[in-house]
């Protein structure tokens, strides 16, 4: 069994209890000295290198609150649009994910294994598309984001939908000129708006793919978004959402690492726990001594990683528009809206996926009336599986599109 260390090659253990040795003079927060070094929010900011990224302003967006929103969207894209504008693929990114799906050599991004030239979709054939969505934070308009009055909207900014996030990748669609999506695909978080694209926008959707979502959210899931919003909530260096003016190390570093160490949790799976880490002491450690297990310094590991790349008012923001999301809210209930759907579907499943249970894929898939029915796929990465096992699901999106029945 695996059993080496939790943390990454050449990066220091990182001690919770560790502290900073200056309080903030006005609140007397004294931060972890693990996050000494981070900014207070790793959102992307005006001034900051674009890298691959393109930018539009797409004008004021009517959302579902009825409230209104001046809204730029950050997005990349690979391959060209042929002349008819037939081969256009979006790409839904999940929670914490953003527009870099992968760059030129496939060595980052969050999908290189299945976009990319002779991929499952095939950049030499295909002209994808991947938006930061409307709340995010790297690029696309969000909490961090200047309101008019030039200060960040922090949390004044509007509560959102995954109906208004696609009203925003609808904009984006129109400002390409382009007329239908050959594909829409995505999954957890961002399986949620390719589940709202054929229930909003028919007529512009030729065809989904929709891995380890569902089409509404389970109270089970609502359970945990709950109590990763209450880890930010709770951290004092969160000051209510105003934080961007905090020196290095004293934004809400700690509860975002924790919000991030409960999802993380329901993204892998016990067997992969269990097998990976097992009872041993993270290396240097003593857990009979106030020292962690390794799946502990694990679990730091990612939460650390997500604060220095992410912003904690847009976590919230973006874990609230998931709480209500419901294809079937105001439109007869879920059932009607999936039987009136004409996409052809695919549905994917993660046999060891404890956030997605299997069940809630099997249900979508019957009751899609263009889906050959769920596939399910072995990881012992559970939910995470989607990210990881990139020869099953290459070989599953190779072949819905190529046309063929994908048959349980």
């Amino acid at each position: 069994m695996d059993r080496s260390p939790a943390y990454l090659v050449g990066h220091p253990p990182l001690r919770i209890t560790d502290a900073a040795p200056v309080p903030d003079a006005d609140t007397g927060y004294r931060p972890h000295a693990r996050f000494r070094d981070l900014p207070a929010s790793g959102a992307w900011r005006e001034g900051d290198d674009p890298g691959d990224r393109k930018f539009v302003d797409i004008g004021t967006q009517v959302l579902e609150s009825g409230e209104s929103l001046d809204v730029t969207v950050a997005y990349e894209t690979w391959g060209k649009l042929n002349e008819d504008g037939s081969n256009a693929v979006l790409l839904c990114h999940a929670l914490t994910g953003d527009s870099h799906v992968r760059n030129d050599d496939g060595t980052e991004g969050w999908w290189p294994g299945i976009v990319g030239p002779g991929k499952a979709i095939d950049t030499d054939r295909y002209f994808v598309v991947a938006p930061n969505v409307l709340g995010g934070c790297q690029g696309t308009t969000g909490p961090a984001s200047k309101h008019p009055d030039g200060k960040p909207w922090a949390r004044r900014f509007p509560r959102i939908t995954v109906r208004d996030q696609v009203a925003t990748e609808k904009a984006l669609m129109d400002h390409l000129k382009i007329p239908t999506w050959h594909l829409v695909a995505g999954a957890s978080a961002g399986g949620h708006r390719v589940m709202e694209w054929p229930a909003t926008y028919p007529e512009h959707v030729e065809q989904i793919a929709v891995l380890v979502s569902a089409p509404e959210t389970t109270a089970e899931q609502i359970a945990y978004a709950h109590q990763q919003i209450l880890a930010i909530e709770l951290d004092a260096a969160w000051r209510g959402g105003d934080y961007y003016d905090a020196e290095p190390g004293y934004g809400p570093h700690a509860g975002l690492g924790l919000a991030r160490a409960i999802a993380h949790t329901t993204y892998r799976c016990h067997s992969e726990l269990d097998s990976r880490f097992d009872r041993t002491p993270q290396e240097g450690e003593d857990p009979m001594d106030g020292g962690r297990f390794s799946v502990q310094s694990y679990l730091d590991y990612h939460g650390y990683k997500l604060a220095a790349r992410f912003d904690a008012n847009s976590y919230l923001t973006l874990t609230e528009a998931m709480l209500t999301h419901s294809i079937g809210r105001g439109r007869g209930g879920v059932d009607k809206v999936l039987s009136e759907m004409t996409a052809r579907a695919l549905v994917v499943a993660v046999d060891t996926d404890r956030l997605f249970h299997p069940d809630g894929q099997e249900y979508l898939a019957s009751s899609l009336p263009n889906c050959d029915g769920v596939i399910t796929i072995h990881s012992d990465h559970g939910h995470d599986g989607f990210l990881v096992e990139n020869e099953q699901v290459g070989t599953i999106i190779s072949t819905f599109l190529a046309g063929s029945p994908n048959r349980p």
